[in-house]
């Protein structure tokens, strides 16, 4: 079955010229041109991925995407005019999985779907892991399965995209080590590290904590080597 991805812009001309890209490489697009059709179009439809513009005339592209988080975990790549780099750090930090800035190449705005709907699936898909491969880290409390791809702190369900599992997984599996930020990009992104690379390594680092109800200054969990990395004791 093709993979459903929703575009969300209000502009026209934009919203078009990627259907054509995306349906010549096979998927099925959804076109909405603002928040409130989008979350409609979204509880209506099993969408697999959603591209998200920032500025929008009713509900703005963050908004949006904190909305969908509420109960979606699908890979949201949010689509902007903006090039500030608090943008970009606000955009992964609400729960976003990347970001492209207009103008844009259509043909990087594919890549970088395949990228996302290929993670999203190696990490909801239990045959894929080998069977020496450790399936389960339970550490303090914090109990995170490969298999079931769940995360549980206490008991309760903690609920995780697959990039933010991802790292929570990656930082596990080195448990007792300091893993460099360049490091744990290059492992979970899957791309070149550069220098706003860490922006975006320590926007999903706090999210993550949140999520696990750490304290900034003395986390139990994720703890932070200035200048290095992270590191689950």
């Amino acid at each position: 079955m093709n993979k459903k991805i929703l575009i969300v812009d209000d502009e026209k001309e934009i919203v078009d010229l990627l259907e054509v890209y995306l349906k010549n490489d096979g998927y099925e697009v959804y076109k909405c041109y603002n928040g409130a059709n989008a979350m409609k179009c979204i509880e209506n439809s099993e969408i697999d991925l959603a591209i998200l513009d920032i500025m929008m005339p009713d509900i703005d592209g963050f908004r949006l995407c904190q909305k969908i988080r509420e109960k979606f975990y699908f890979p949201i790549i949010m689509l902007t005019a903006k090039i500030e780099d608090s943008d970009k750090i606000m955009g992964l930090t609400i729960g976003a999985d990347d970001y492209i800035t207009k103008p844009f190449n259509p043909l990087e705005v594919v890549a970088r779907v395949k990228t996302q709907l290929r993670r999203y699936q190696n990490y909801n898909n239990p045959n894929l892991i080998q069977p020496e491969e450790k399936e389960e880290y339970d550490i303090r409390g914090l109990l995170i399965n490969r298999v079931s791809h769940k995360c549980y702190l206490f008991g309760k369900e903690i609920a995780l995209t697959p990039l933010e599992f991802s790292i929570l997984w990656y930082l596990c599996e080195h448990q007792g080590k300091v893993v460099a930020s360049e490091e744990l990009f290059e492992s979970v992104w899957k791309e070149k590290y550069f220098r706003n690379s860490n922006n975006t390594v320590m926007s999903h680092i706090g999210r993550l904590r949140e999520k696990l109800n750490e304290p900034s200054k003395n986390p139990k969990f994720i703890k932070t080597v200035w200048g290095v990395g992270y590191e689950i004791e």
